[in-house]
């Protein structure tokens, strides 16, 4: 299956989603939440798909009040291979299909190695690695039937690409696994159209982040945030510089793109 050729699209074509239909995980609150609202603010139709059932609903509210676009919510645990089918097949039921799939959900809890337990590694490996599996094979099966296409977006981390602070092991192996699964995912699925991208994102200020440095305090208080991160564009990410990086992702802009990892880090990597 050939994706289409669109050099006579125009720029405001090209970044539409207008018609199509997007699921974003852990999208209640943080970057999952400013990814679905770009994504609607584009047009699309979103399913919220959060572990946080309340949180999820209204979150999709909101998006509906502001965009006048279709939105929906579920209570999905990532790692539960029965609820993420259920809520895809909530998506198929009441969106009409799936197009878009962003696996956005994650856990990051900082414990150093020796004193990490089985129990916690295998946890952070459920949601962050087995999670972005299940949801996109979900998504996959979905999209081939349809005969459509589509696009699945991974969001992995600058841990993905290096070691980062003590305590992390679980998460950076995580992340690295999602690295690979994006490039092995983009291959078995291209000739089905299905394109597949991650999306690695630097520290940005969230609900999560924020209760993790309040749960792991500054060993340096007097230190500037951006400093320790590596930041070389003065400041902090947000989570709309995460989002619009996806929507590039998602849209047409970026039809000719599968199997990358797109650093959205402001120059820590370098």
């Amino acid at each position: 299956m050939a994706i289409a050729d669109v050099t006579a699209k125009s720029i405001a074509d090209l970044v539409s989603l207008a018609g199509r239909r997007a699921v974003v995980t852990g999208a209640a609150q943080g970057l999952g939440k400013g990814i679905a609202r770009r994504l609607a603010e584009a047009g699309a139709s979103i399913l919220v798909a959060d572990v946080k059932g309340e949180l999820a609903t209204a979150a999709a509210e909101d998006l509906a009040r502001a965009y006048g676009v279709r939105a929906i919510a579920a209570r999905m645990d990532v790692s539960d291979e029965a609820s993420v089918a259920a809520a895809v097949d909530l998506a198929v039921r009441e969106l009409g299909g799936i197009d878009i799939w962003v696996n956005n959900a994650g856990l990051f809890p900082s414990i150093p190695l020796t004193e990490m337990s089985q129990e916690v590694w295998d946890q952070v490996m459920a949601v962050n690695l087995r999670g972005a599996f299940l949801g996109s094979r979900e998504a996959a099966r979905r999209m081939i039937a349809a005969g459509d296409g589509g696009v699945i977006v991974n969001i992995a981390s600058t841990a993905g690409f290096k070691g980062v602070a003590p305590g992390l092991a679980a998460y950076v192996a995580s992340k690295h696994g999602v690295r690979g699964m994006t490039k092995q995912m983009a291959l078995e699925l291209a000739p089905h159209g299905i394109r597949v991208l991650g999306v690695a994102p630097t520290f940005c200020v969230t609900e999560g982040n924020l209760e993790a440095m309040a749960a792991n305090p500054n060993p340096n208080p007097g230190a500037d945030i951006p400093a320790i991160l590596g930041s070389r564009l003065g400041r902090v990410g947000v989570p709309d510089d995460i989002a619009r990086v996806v929507l590039f992702c998602a849209s047409d802009l970026a039809i000719f793109m599968t199997g990358s990892t797109l650093l959205a880090d402001a120059g820590e990597a370098i």
